[in-house]
């Protein structure tokens, strides 16, 4: 089925999709709607234009594909299947989730990745082709954030402020010549490649979405953040 966002009411056209009984539906002229997708499991999304805040939270399952830019809170609180932003995503994308993917060609805003988890089996991942904002994983609990920083100046990490703040689980990856300022319960090394091969599949396949050439990013220097755990929040509570 093929939908006309344009000026229509987001309750509206969030109420046509969810009783499409079309298991693939594209949607032209987005305008800034807002939750599309959410809670959906079994439906395969293409979104032209700019969908607005919670694109595709608590999914289960299917697939959003967003040629434009995504507004804030993009996949908050996923669960299973995948997003994927041929442009930059707005703030909070990923907020606590526990499952699936989301793969963002250019930056994304502060707080990328926040409250994210591991459950069970479910080892959740986001790829950011770009650069970050501030507070990229915080409080991250599991899963993987790789940043590629692909067009970011080589002289600085390609994240923002208080990178990993609260991690206390889950790898970040910065593909970068320089770190950023860590807090203390933050350890970082140089990618080994059995590190590597945790996120080659994840690299694989953003370099198929959006057509970027696989060698050359992986022809660099690649950092991998994890928790300290020696106790990782015993500063912020005690002064021994």
């Amino acid at each position: 089925m093929k939908l006309q966002a344009g000026e229509r009411y987001f309750q509206e056209l969030n109420e046509q999709i969810r009783q499409c009984k079309d298991t693939h539906i594209e949607i032209k002229n987005c305008l800034g709607q807002r939750y599309i997708g959410a809670g959906l499991s079994d439906k395969d999304i293409v979104i032209h234009g700019t969908p607005g805040n919670a694109l595709g939270a608590y999914l289960n399952g299917g697939r959003i594909t967003v040629y434009g830019n995504a507004q804030d809170a993009t996949g908050d609180t996923l669960n299973e299947g995948e997003i994927i932003i041929h442009g930059s995503a707005g703030d909070a994308a990923g907020y606590a989730m526990r499952g699936g993917k989301i793969l963002i060609q250019g930056d994304a805003g502060y707080r990328t990745g926040i409250h994210m988890k591991a459950y069970e089996q479910k080892i959740p991942a986001i790829v950011i082709g770009g650069c970050a904002g501030s507070f990229l994983g915080e409080y991250q609990a599991g899963g993987n954030i790789v940043v590629l920083g692909l067009n970011c100046p080589e002289d600085k990490a390609p994240v923002g402020y208080f990178c990993a703040t609260g991690m206390h689980g889950g790898k970040i990856f910065l593909r970068s010549r320089v770190l950023p300022d860590l807090p203390e319960q933050v350890v970082s090394h140089v990618a080994t490649p059995e590190d590597m091969r945790e996120v080659l599949p994840l690299i694989d396949d953003y370099c198929r979405q959006f057509g970027t050439d696989k060698n050359a990013v992986l022809d660099y220097n690649f950092f991998v953040l994890r928790a300290n755990t020696k106790n990782p929040y015993k500063q912020l509570y005690t002064y021994n």
